[in-house]
């Protein structure tokens, strides 16, 4: 295969970013829902810049990738440039409007009424003004480094018959992003940028001010960690954290409007020559958009829907119905509490001797770390392994690695080179002298906060082998210091990436191939979030043109090119964006009748497969098959929420004849789990 059989990984991540705007333009989804997609749009956008722009660059400074790179690097800023004209576009003349009618009025580009300029003003001189740091830029040099993605105003002032730049603070990491005044049955609802700006003559009593426009740079994120196998990894993960926002600038966004001449003083004295310099909307960091402060927000909201409960009776041991048969909890549709039941439980009951978990992303209050904070306490054997390396939560995971080592509990940090991604936890009994093991295995983070907007499965099972092939797993951690020079570790039944993961799948491809072409029946169906890696790829393509059936609903990355005669024509994949976010990662290869399937950890990246320990774990319960085919096959029958990814990886609407009912999978999903409990 060459390179030209495999969509470009970024462009592939714009088109999911789109879809995501899409939803804002949407007339079905309720006002503040549109708002908050554009808010994670917006946030998406940003994490963008910070990590992908950055290697992007990085290629076109290397000879032998300077040509194509330019090329990708220029076709992502005309889409990004296309995306934030529909964004702009939608707020402006739409959702700003629809939100008036409701009472709510978002003072956008306009001047403040004149009944709540008092209210504002109050505001400014009791709250905000303490906060403001104004500098005054010079050419010749100014120490002064502007914070990754901190709000700030470039005033242009005359001062003596001479013009000088000011930059001044909007401190939004400290104060609401919004001020609210409620006057006359209506909320008024205004930026913190515009109310500094509204004040601009008090700071500036013996200037005149020529004008102020607001800008933000965006930093690199990336922590040089790779190739360090020495020392105390904690420590030197927590000293990168401190330069993490000093990185070098890959964007600075300014308000249209700023004179050439400012705009050259400015990249010259804060050192952005090499970053993208844009010109963007009136307001930056619209993330802040989710947090926006309407009035009766209800009205104009999703209608919440009622968590099913799975069925462990509190009667008895969460443990002894474990044993009885597995269970798989399906999340946010069911409520998380039997996760933190187990946890809780295997912290108190006495015949619990060993408890061992991986930890990837934490909850701020996490209920799960403080069980096991009190097992250790209880006497229990507490073996965690917390991923230092998860970016953007390295500062949470540190201050919860560091509370469960004071409190007595074996604490392995990251593999240096290598990510810990898998989500599996084990508890060990001892019951009339012999061990019993109880396992849970997911396909997200063990995090009761995501876990009430990731849509992600939790298998509860006593499964002899999966525990004791879980239970190596945990003992090749404790003692693994650094990537590489693995042990043959044998895994019959988990697929662990770095031993069996990617040949396995490799394998159960294979079998689907010789199935098709000895006239058997045969079909992949694979749930991803991200499709990148080369290999695994090629496999399918070859699998398509035997002649095997594969359908997949991948959600954000796709570097697969479906529905491409002589090679994927047999490839149909499916995007779906709702009000969850969709994470599980679930295969199911048909086998003649006798259908296998696994869930896990591991998306196809070549991240997870070549840098990572992931755990995908296969599904032997009837009734648990049973279950996750129903939803998937319910997500594959999506003609609402779904659209299909085209050659070029284009959003394309589903289709349907006059009369068809209408499938929102999420929805659909929701009435079949409450149904099942």
């Amino acid at each position: 295969m060459t390179d030209q059989y495999f969509y470009h990984r970024d462009l592939s991540w714009l088109s999911f970013n789109e879809r995501v705007l899409l939803e804002a333009t949407r007339e079905n989804v309720p006002l503040l829902e549109r708002i908050k997609f554009l808010s994670i749009y917006s946030s998406n956008l940003d994490e963008f810049y910070r990590v992908r722009i950055p290697v992007q660059m990085a290629l076109t400074r290397l000879k032998q990738e300077h040509r194509q790179a330019n090329e990708a690097l220029a076709e992502i800023f005309t889409r990004i440039d296309a995306q934030q004209h529909l964004y702009g576009t939608t707020l402006r003349e739409v959702l700003i409007p629809a939100l008036e009618h409701t009472g709510n009025i978002l003072i956008y580009r306009s001047d403040f009424p004149e009944p709540i300029r008092e209210a504002l003003s109050d505001y400014f001189f009791s709250q905000v003004l303490c906060f403001l740091q104004p500098v005054w830029l010079k050419a010749s040099g100014t120490h002064f480094f502007p914070a990754n993605n901190q709000l700030y105003l470039m005033v242009l002032v005359q001062q003596e018959k001479k013009e000088k730049l000011v930059i001044i603070n909007v401190p939004s990491d400290t104060l609401p992003r919004f001020a609210t005044v409620d006057k006359d049955g209506k909320r008024y609802i205004v930026f913190l940028e515009d109310i500094i700006k509204f004040h601009l003559p008090h700071l500036f009593q013996h200037c005149e001010i020529k004008g102020a426009w607001n800008c933000k740079i965006t930093r690199d994120a990336e922590l040089n960690l790779e190739d360090e196998y020495h020392g105390d990894l904690a420590a030197k993960i927590e000293r990168q954290l401190t330069r993490r926002d000093q990185g070098f600038a890959t964007r600075f966004l300014y308000e249209p409007g700023l004179p050439l001449r400012a705009l050259q003083t400015i990249t010259h004295v804060l050192h952005l020559e090499k970053a993208s310099v844009i010109a963007g909307g009136a307001h930056h960091n619209l993330k802040d958009l989710n947090d926006l402060p309407v009035s009766n927000s209800g009205a104009i909201s999703y209608q919440r829907w009622p968590q099913a409960r799975l069925d462990f009776s509190n009667d008895t041991s969460i443990f002894n119905s474990i044993q009885q048969g597995d269970r798989i909890l399906h999340v946010p549709y069911q409520s998380y509490n039997p996760v933190l039941r187990f946890f809780n439980e295997a912290a108190t009951d006495p015949a619990v001797t060993d408890i061992y978990v991986t930890l990837y992303r934490v909850a701020r209050d996490s209920r799960i770390v403080n069980a096991l904070i009190s097992a250790a306490a209880n006497g229990k054997k507490v073996t965690v392994f917390v991923e230092l390396k998860a970016r953007f939560d390295e500062a949470n995971n540190l201050k919860w690695g560091k509370k469960m080592k004071a409190a007595g509990i074996r604490i392995i940090y990251s593999i240096p080179g290598l990510k810990v991604h898998a989500k599996i936890a084990l508890v060990k009994k001892e019951i009339d002298g012999r061990s019993v093991n109880y396992c849970l295995l997911a396909t997200g983070n063990f995090n009761e906060g995501t876990a009430r907007f990731y849509t992600d499965h939790i298998l509860f099972t006593a499964n002899k082998d999966l525990a004791r092939e879980m239970e190596l797993l945990f003992i090749f951690l404790t003692y693994r210091k650094h990537a590489g020079d693995y042990p043959q570790l044998q895994f019959r039944h988990l697929l662990v990436a770095q031993f069996n993961l990617q040949q396995t799948f490799l394998n159960l491809v294979d079998r689907e191939i010789a199935n098709a072409k000895a006239g058997k029946p045969s079909g992949i169906t694979i749930k991803l979030n991200n499709l990148e890696e080369k290999v695994l790829i090629a496999k399918l393509y070859e699998a398509s043109t035997a002649g095997v059936p594969v359908r997949m609903i991948v959600r954000s990355i796709c570097c697969l090119v479906p529905g491409v005669p002589g090679m994927s024509e047999n490839i149909h994949v499916t995007r779906i964006v709702d009000r969850y976010l969709e994470h599980g990662r679930i295969f199911i290869f048909h086998n003649n009748g006798d259908t296998d399937m696994y869930m896990g950890s591991a998306d196809w990246m070549n991240r997870n497969i070549y840098h990572r320990i992931e755990v995908c774990f296969p599904v032997y319960d009837a009734a648990v098959k049973k279950q996750i085919s129903d939803i998937i096959s319910i997500q594959l029958s999506d003609n609402t929420q779904a659209v299909r990814l085209n050659e070029t990886i284009e959003n394309i609407p589903i289709v349907t004849e006059p009369g068809t009912a209408r499938i929102a999978s999420q929805e659909a999903i929701h009435h079949y789990v409450v149904h099942r409990s």
